[in-house]
């Protein structure tokens, strides 16, 4: 599994959305969105 597939499954595991996950840790939502179509 990549990081990006692994980051994808505990998101929306927990019920979060890109913009939850985003607040959480202090980054946009475009970061998340970027980190799991594996871009950097």
């Amino acid at each position: 599994m990549t990081t990006k597939e692994v980051l994808f499954e505990l998101r929306t595991k927990k019920g979060l959305s890109q913009e939850d996950l985003a607040e959480k840790i202090f980054v946009t939502r475009q970061a998340v969105s970027r980190w799991e179509n594996g871009e950097t």
